[in-house]
């Protein structure tokens, strides 16, 4: 979606296009899509990054003292939002980047360290980091304004209407994410009910950020207009499959080759790859806080729901955490099974690449392939074939990113302290909460 637009090129277009108002967007740490909304006379001024805004006010940016930041747009994301046209015109947006007021990248901002991980990985001779993702969300109806965990259908996998009632949104946010630029490649009803998965194609790793972010955005405002409430919650409801988002990965040299392929391996497998399979698996537990980011994270990664709990690797066992989809050559890629829609892609992809390089780098051999259903497998069986476990909450993985010199060098020592910082507290709130589990288990039998 590269409008591949200058800045006098854009505001000849705002005129023609009759736009009036311009949503500056970001995202901060926790992978919140933020804006600071202008019309059309600071266009001018927003494209020469004169902006400001309080960063105080936004999770995981700076102290009081620090407030002043600004806003400088990325011109390849200008993009007039067709789905919030108004009666005064059109409404456009313009991904930035947060800058401070000495003139240089904000250390925080999700998308400076993105970009700081993909500059390393082209240091090593490498072009592009592609990403394509596969993210699920649920859809529950809103009744008399107020968002209930009533599914929107009671429709499983591939399941049309009428079984599938939801069908009508799950088009319409299709057909709203073409308009927008999207190449959408396969939009389904998925396993759990109210369940639904929408694809579409790969891109390199900061474009796939940026349209992650804008598709939820499309999903959640054309779900409302259905009168439905979508939800990116990685587990909203207990004993049935939860929200993951499968992260397909490949890279590609200088020439545009995939450097995942090898024809003459018995896999198909480069070197390269296999050392990118071992990095991901040697931090697997490093990353986890960052991949699957909230308490509620950990309530999908439990067996028997298609999710995966233990770090393993396999061309075709769908319960190992990394899976080699069966396509090769240009295709040939890797899919980390284990990151969910909650995560901030920019930080998320920043560490799985951290990574994956590291491994490249010393050369890392990953342990077999396994073919076997680990779910079925006791711990000290599994243990004995070199394959661990992700960590159990958030607690464990707040410990284990604390501990990592390669996820903090990835994404700088600032944002892993306030990350931690944030969620440990929200660790802690949790800690401190009564559930209804518990009131429905004790309260009548202690």
């Amino acid at each position: 979606m590269d409008s591949g637009k200058t800045k006098a090129e854009i505001l000849k277009h705002a005129k023609e296009e009759n736009v009036r108002y311009i949503r500056l967007q970001f995202t901060d740490m926790l992978g919140v899509l933020k804006n600071v909304e202008i019309p059309l006379s600071g266009l001018e001024d927003a494209l020469e990054g004169k902006t400001m805004f309080d960063g105080s006010s936004i999770e995981g940016f700076v102290r009081i003292q620090e407030a002043d930041m600004f806003l400088v747009p990325d011109l390849r994301t200008w993009l007039i939002l067709s789905y919030e046209n108004t009666k005064y015109g059109k409404v456009a947006r313009l991904i930035c980047d947060v800058y401070k007021t000495d003139g240089t990248p904000f250390e925080g901002c999700p998308r400076y360290v993105l970009k700081k991980n993909l500059a390393r990985m082209g240091e090593l001779g490498f072009e592009s980091f592609n990403i394509g993702v596969e993210p699920e969300f649920f859809l529950f109806k809103i009744i008399n304004g107020e968002v209930t965990l009533e599914y929107s259908d009671h429709g499983g996998y591939f399941d049309l209407a009428p079984v599938d009632q939801a069908e009508d949104c799950r088009r319409d946010i299709v057909l709203e994410l073409e308009k927008l630029g999207f190449n959408i490649e396969a939009a389904h009803h998925e396993v759990a009910k109210g369940q639904n998965e929408i694809n579409f194609t790969f891109a390199n790793a900061l474009e796939a950020s940026d349209n992650l972010q804008t598709f939820k955005l499309v999903v959640k405002n054309v779900a409302k207009r259905h009168n439905l409430h979508a939800t990116f919650m990685p587990k909203p409801v207990a004993k049935i499959n939860g929200s993951g988002m499968h992260v397909n990965c490949s890279i590609t040299d200088k020439e545009g080759n995939n450097v995942f392929y090898d024809e003459n391996d018995s896999m198909e497998l480069s070197s390269i790859c296999r050392n990118w399979v071992g990095g991901l698996m040697q931090y697997a537990r490093c990353y986890t806080a960052i991949t699957n980011p909230t308490v509620n994270s950990y309530k999908r990664l439990v067996p028997g729901y298609e999710a995966p709990c233990y770090i393993s690797w396999s061309d075709a066992n769908r319960s190992a955490l990394i899976r080699i989809p069966a396509a090769r050559g240009l295709a040939t890629r890797t899919e980390l099974r284990s990151v969910d829609p909650a995560a901030n892609p920019y930080l998320a992809f920043a560490v799985v690449l951290a990574a994956g390089l590291d491994g490249i780098i010393n050369k890392t051999v990953p342990v077999d392939p396994t073919y076997l259903n680990l779910y079925k497998m006791t711990r000290e069986e599994r243990e004995e074939l070199g394959i661990l476990n992700l960590p159990e909450n958030l607690k464990d993985a707040l410990k284990e990113l604390k501990q990592c010199k390669i996820t903090s060098e990835a994404l700088g020592q600032e944002v892993v302290d306030k990350f931690i910082l944030s969620k440990t507290r929200e660790w802690d709130e949790f800690r401190l909460a009564v559930t209804k589990w518990e009131l429905d288990r004790y309260l009548f039998r202690l």
